[in-house]
């Protein structure tokens, strides 16, 4: 592809004076990625009924956008025992102007490539965290007219919830609407700061979603996994396969009648079955599998609309490769349910306050297994599966119409996989995975075979 051309860097501040001062984050704010999300939207050539600068609307609803998302153009500042604060300095969000020579149609079917990479801002985690944006934008022209625009988003301040939240909002304010939803940003919300109520019998499952994955048998550590070469494929599942999957859990002695299983449990368990398969497991293999369950109307008292930070906990599904295989696809979509079950109040509370005393949550946190051996490793034999089903990710328009194509840019990580549904809302799901080169021809085959 032609190379893309950096043409002008911009630090856009919020449009009006904002509050300032630091706030501790919440516990789920300082676990899991702490990194920076990266997503890209594709976009037509601009039709005559738009007569603004596109690179001008931007820049200008951002900064007015800033205004009441403030925190977003504050930066993250290291506390001691691994923790974070935000400090609400207004010192404003990257937004960068490229150009191309390359087409939108060279981007084929827009899976993602290495390409990708270039359309949207690089973060370097060398850099004091201090230093570091929490959202930087990039927008591409390309020679037909058509345009991208990348994102990064830290999601030590934001989940996905929020974070679409405050594209969409973004989008309005860029079409001359109100903001149609004020973000919450009280993050005590979700802070303990007082001792947690007693409860009727001590839950027991306050540390399941903090524990290391297991590793291959025989093995003592993961460093040689995490060393091997990983591909990425961006796979379809028809509504006619889905209904199909759907069909057999749902009929399996393992489901409940009154409720059935959901679609993320049914292909969740049919992705793990696969990988299980593909990896080429012995059946007293342990392997685990990562749920990200957002909690906004799991708490006592419920989330209110709006809230603005993370609200997503891990809980983790486990089983041996043997009775994945053996017992079909009931009982993993089972171990699935039961895991999200499992996501109570009691589970958050207890969950908040065992991170709360810990002595470092380093050994929880993404940025520090960059390049190195530590930090939670859901690849073989583990998957990590993340459901992006209900977020409202599409139709990002900013006054020259919806964007053609948006996706996440690359996951390189083994075992690393999103759920998301088909832009063209015909029930069909796409399935963004990673895996290791050696298991992902072995991985579609099983995917598609066994339904």
């Amino acid at each position: 592809m032609a190379p893309i051309i950096l043409r002008n860097i911009y630090t856009i501040v919020p449009s009006e004076p904002t509050w300032a001062g630091c706030f501790p984050l919440a516990e789920w704010d300082l676990v899991g990625t702490i990194t920076h999300v990266p997503t890209v939207y594709f976009y037509n050539k601009p039709s005559d009924m738009f007569q603004g600068n596109v690179v001008e609307t931007l820049r200008t609803s951002l900064s007015r956008a800033l205004f009441h998302f403030y925190p977003m153009a504050g930066r993250l500042r290291w506390l001691p025992r691994g923790r974070l604060e935000l400090d609400c300095n207004a010192e404003g969000v990257s937004f960068m102007e490229a150009e191309s020579e390359a087409k939108l149609s060279d981007f084929d079917d827009f899976s993602p490539t290495p390409e990708f990479e270039k359309l949207v801002p690089h973060v370097n985690y060398k850099h004091p965290i201090k230093t570091i944006p929490l959202f930087l934008a990039q927008v591409t022209r390309f020679k037909c007219g058509g345009i991208s625009l990348g994102v990064s988003i830290s999601h030590a301040v934001v989940d996905g919830q929020s974070a679409f939240h405050f594209l969409s909002e973004w989008g309005r304010i860029a079409r001359g609407e109100p903001i149609e939803t004020v973000p919450i940003l009280d993050r005590k919300i979700l802070w303990t700061g007082e001792p947690l109520p007693p409860f009727a019998s001590p839950p027991q499952c306050e540390r399941k979603g903090f524990e290391q994955p297991p590793l291959l048998i025989g093995e003592t550590d993961n460093v040689e996994e995490r060393k091997k070469k990983t591909t990425v494929e961006i796979l379809r599942l028809s509504k006619t396969q889905l209904e199909k999957l759907r069909s057999r859990v749902n009929t399996s002695e393992y489901a409940d009648p009154a409720r059935g299983f959901t679609r993320y449990e049914t292909v969740a368990g049919h992705v793990w079955r696969c990988a299980s398969k593909a990896r080429g497991h012995s059946p007293e293999q342990p392997t685990s599998l990562g749920i990200c369950v957002d909690t906004r109307s799991r708490v006592q008292p419920p989330l209110p609309r709006g809230y603005f930070g993370n609200a997503t906990i891990n809980a983790v599904a486990r089983s041996t490769s043997g009775e994945l295989i053996s017992n079909g696809l009931g009982f993993a979509a089972e171990k699935i349910s039961e895991a999200i079950k499992s996501v109570t109040n009691e589970y958050v509370m207890t969950g908040i306050e065992y991170l709360k005393n810990h002595e470092d949550l380093k050994t929880f946190q993404d940025i520090h297994a960059l390049g190195s051996t530590e930090g939670p490793f859901y690849g073989n034999p583990n998957l990590g599966l993340v459901s992006w089903l209900t977020l409202p990710m599409y139709g990002l328009d900013f006054g020259w119409g919806k964007e053609v194509h948006m996706g996440p840019c690359t996951h390189d990580g083994d075992g690393g996989s999103l759920l998301l549904p088909d832009k063209n809302d015909d029930g069909s799901l796409i399935l963004a995975t990673c895996l290791q080169v050696a298991h992902m021809e072995a991985f579609k085959k099983h995917l598609y075979e066994d339904i």
